[in-house]
């Protein structure tokens, strides 16, 4: 995958994207790192413990979640990615669905735009493509203010998935991106119930069809709590811990975390089994 002439290699091992909301509200972290220090020193400490990449984010995409202005967004996000460019090993991702936010990162120094709305943005394959960055493209039903709502599907849930995922790449192409500068997200948690991301889970092998590095971000969500009856984010590493490595043995490339050190271990564990790393 190119992500502004920093490749990103698939399938010699799990790659791992640590989490980094500079945010106030996010569902697991929220106000842990909005200040530029606390998060600096985060990032640093996760591409330490094994991060491939870091994804920062200065708008939550939690259930409920009210959007914020570009404006409080490049304040939150900027001043950490300059800081990190040319720091860390690790590649750096923006979490945004904003074009204007996209171009302002990828110039600071990120190599990759995360975006929830899949080029929803008119602007966003524009900046993609002549920045010549990687992007992920998550599906997600709704908008994060009402996407738990009461999400439904009209049919099969993963064909309805792999329609939309082609029908976007086919769509980015159409407008400048490289079919390598594509990685595909089906968006745990966003616009789908608990059955609904099990479903997800359980069928990941049918979206090998697509032919493109899959990323899976399940890390402490709503899902596992309900599952094993933990309202609290913090308590979920175990299950997290279990969908990390059913994820990659069951195809995904990129496993998005909030508990880096540990889903690394689970990572290389699983890569054994499964990739025979070892």
């Amino acid at each position: 995958m190119n992500c502004r002439g920093k490749p990103l290699t698939f399938g010699e091992r799990t790659l791992i994207m640590g989490i980094l909301n500079v945010t106030p509200d996010s569902f697991a972290d929220g106000g842990q790192y909005l200040d530029v220090g606390s998060a600096i020193s985060h990032a640093q400490q996760m591409s330490a413990d094994g991060a491939d990449i870091i994804d920062i984010g200065g708008e939550s995409s939690r259930p409920g979640a009210l959007p914020v202005s570009v404006d409080e967004e490049l304040a939150r996000v900027l001043p950490v990615i300059e800081e990190l460019a040319d720091e860390i090993p690790a590649l750096i991702s923006i979490d945004t669905y904003k074009s204007a936010v996209a171009h302002q990162a990828l110039q600071a120094g990120a190599h990759i735009v995360n975006d929830i709305t899949a080029l929803g943005d008119e602007g966003m394959a524009r900046v993609v493509a002549e920045m010549d960055a990687g992007v992920v493209l998550m599906h997600m039903k709704g908008k994060p203010r009402t996407m738990q709502g009461s999400p439904r599907y009209r049919g099969d849930l993963i064909a309805e998935l792999l329609t939309f995922f082609q029908q976007r790449i086919d769509d980015a192409q159409a407008k400048g991106i490289s079919l390598d500068q594509i990685m595909i997200d089906p968006g745990i948690g966003f616009g789908k119930t608990a059955k609904h991301n099990l479903e997800i889970l359980r069928r990941l092998d049918e979206f090998r069809c697509l032919d493109k590095p899959l990323l899976i971000g399940t890390s402490r969500k709503s899902f596992i709590g309900k599952v094993l009856n933990l309202p609290d984010p913090d308590e979920r590493l175990e299950g997290t811990a279990a969908t990390v490595a059913w994820a990659i043995a069951h195809g995904a490339h990129v496993v998005r975390v909030h508990d880096v050190k540990p889903m690394r271990r689970v990572a290389q564990m699983t890569d054994v089994l499964y990739r025979h790393t070892a």
